[in-house]
């Protein structure tokens, strides 16, 4: 999943000397999807590894590698070139190049843009497991750290060299959210907090049952993932899905409707509220210690429901209500109309309905209409992450005009 759409911002991207610098190629097509442009400096060690003609199709730019070159200096001097992107990026991140930027070394065009720029930096660091566990390269890490670095693994796993254990550089996807988050740090939802719920609740029948629905929770992790990548502080409350988490995004798991209601309580305050969960509306009365077997005259066991709380409600009408209340609605009939009868008995601000009827709740797509005191917005078929964007954008419209 993708976060909020940053078009228009542009990267400076160093790719260092390991075997690594295969990953910025795919890096750059990564970044090039979510609108964001890239210039490459390669050194002279990354040239190695990948060819400046490589780079150079995969970016539409001209790659700058010489400190020294006449040409280059009269057409993007290398002061210029470290501030002329939005972010610098160096992936891989070797240990040569952190120890040039923690210790003020500028001996090439890279280190050289390191020191010159203006600008945050993100590295993605890529090395032998025993020289990134090495005292040097962890005291250079805690110095860039300090000075305001950003850093996005390594992972664990094994190396080229054979060895197994942190150091991989991390994946091209993986970079590209850490880019997002960066960009997004200075959003247009920096400084709001936001708390958002998504996936299924389950309610146990006995220990090997239970009430659900299938909710696969993509809507809401989508638009947690925006929120943060719109520069929000945000929380997730998820029931049980197979997702994996939004990096970022502060994630607090959940079961029942219940626990789902108490974690949404602890969390707050905070600005948004955005119920994207389906939150199972009936419980069993009492949950069987043990397994309810089938009986010899196939007599069926009733099981007694009760209704679950209405996390929704109690939220929009509780004392610690946030700014901005958005409910979800997924209606087989009467979509719209239910949706607008929802908005009112809840007391939230936006309600979000969608038809469940086909597959939509294990699908990547969603078509949603939005339900809001000034009326009723029909939003195209879209992907689940493209709803989160464009809902994320008309929070951001929704809070700049309620300052």
């Amino acid at each position: 999943m993708r976060g909020f759409p940053v078009p228009g911002k542009s990267v400076l991207l160093i790719i260092g000397g390991g075997i690594a610098a295969y990953k910025s190629l795919e890096l750059v097509r990564r970044l090039a999807e979510r609108g964001i442009r890239s210039r490459a400096i390669l050194t002279g060690a990354g040239a190695e590894f990948v060819t400046p003609l490589s780079v150079s199709a995969l970016t539409g730019e001209k790659v700058y590698s010489d400190l020294f070159s006449l040409t280059d200096e009269a057409e993007m001097g290398h002061i210029q070139l470290s501030r002329s992107a939005d972010l610098v990026v160096v992936a891989p991140a070797t240990a040569d190049l952190m120890a040039k930027m923690a210790n003020g070394l500028a001996n090439d065009l890279a280190s050289t843009a390191l020191l010159a720029t203006d600008k945050k930096v993100l590295m993605a660091p890529a090395m032998n497991v025993r020289m990134w566990e090495s005292p040097s390269v962890r005291r250079n890490r805690t110095i860039l750290e300090k000075d305001g670095v950003l850093f996005v693994g390594p992972n664990a796993g094994e190396m080229a060299c054979g060895e197994f254990g942190p150091g991989r550089m991390a994946e091209p996807h993986e970079i590209a959210a850490a880019v997002e988050r960066a960009l997004g740090a200075d959003g247009p939802l920096k400084g709001v907090t936001a708390l958002v719920t998504a996936g299924p609740t389950r309610e146990p029948v006995d220990p090997v049952r239970f009430l659900a629905n299938h909710s696969s929770g993509k809507q809401g992790y989508a638009i947690a993932e925006a929120l943060m990548a719109a520069g929000a502080d945000t929380t997730l409350i998820s029931g049980p899905v197979g997702l994996a988490p939004p990096q970022g995004v502060k994630l607090k798991r959940v079961t029942t409707a219940q626990e789902m209601l108490a974690a949404c309580e602890a969390a707050l305050p905070a600005d948004v509220l955005i119920m994207a969960a389906a939150v199972s509306d009936w419980r069993p009365d009492i949950a069987a210690n043990s397994k309810i077997k089938k009986s010899v005259d196939r007599v069926v066991p009733l099981i007694k429901l009760v209704e679950n709380p209405d996390i929704l409600a109690t939220l929009a009408h509780g004392p610690r209500r946030p700014r901005l209340v958005i409910g979800f609605a997924a209606e087989t009939d009467d979509v719209v109309q239910n949706a607008v009868a929802k908005r009112a008995r809840k007391g939230a601000d936006w309600i979000i309905a969608n038809d469940v009827s086909g597959d939509v709740m294990g699908s990547d797509r969603n078509r949603i209409h939005l339900v809001s005191e000034t009326g009723i917005e029909d939003w195209p078929d879209m992907t689940k992450t493209e709803v989160g964007a464009r809902l994320a954008a008309r929070i951001a419209e929704k809070l700049k005009g309620a300052a």
